[in-house]
């Protein structure tokens, strides 16, 4: 099967606005609101989220981070290789906050509920949302669904989703490809 563009740049420049809408309708100035990027691709996202957002609403107060889920996961044991812990930066207090939780593709969700467990170790927030540019929704282990969607898809067992960053990647795409073995 051959690549498939999903969003060229283009319309992943239009969604990623449509979201930052989204989390200035529900957020307002962000005062009581943190957005965190989950280590390592949903950190990419949280940047230019948190970028756009600063562009959009120059008033907000913007709290910002990024969380390392290394020891959190799963199959942390399970792994042939030794993990690489990544940074994690959270400069301010999460209690009682609205925590906006970045990833790039929703997938089996066991990310997710690692970067939960993760969080709680930095407090208790009183609100915990999901944002997501890709929602791979028929592949959930584990009953998680993002609160902010960027696009959702339907893609087999046998594909991978990609997403290119300009700034890595030369070019700002999703594209699903076929899984290599």
């Amino acid at each position: 099967m051959p690549a498939r563009v999903i969003l060229d740049s283009k319309k992943f420049a239009l969604t990623l606005d449509r979201l930052c809408y989204q989390l200035i309708e529900n957020h307002k100035d962000f005062s009581d609101s943190v957005i965190i990027g989950i280590q390592p691709r949903g950190v990419p996202l949280a940047n230019r989220i948190h970028q756009r957002l600063k562009e959009i609403q120059k008033d907000a107060k913007l709290q910002y981070g990024v969380l390392d889920i290394t020891f959190y996961r799963d199959d942390f044991r399970r792994r042939d290789e030794e993990p690489t812990p990544r940074e994690t930066n959270i400069d301010f207090s999460i209690e009682g906050k609205n925590v906006v939780l970045v990833d790039d593709v929703l997938y089996t969700a066991r990310t997710i509920r690692a970067a939960f467990d993760a969080l709680l170790a930095h407090g208790r927030p009183d609100k915990v949302e999901l944002l997501v540019l890709i929602d791979r929704r028929l592949s959930r282990h584990i009953p998680i669904q993002p609160t902010y969607v960027g696009k959702t898809i339907d893609a087999i067992e046998s594909e991978y989703v990609k997403v290119d960053w300009k700034e890595e990647d030369g070019e700002d795409k999703v594209v699903i490809l076929p899984k290599k073995d």
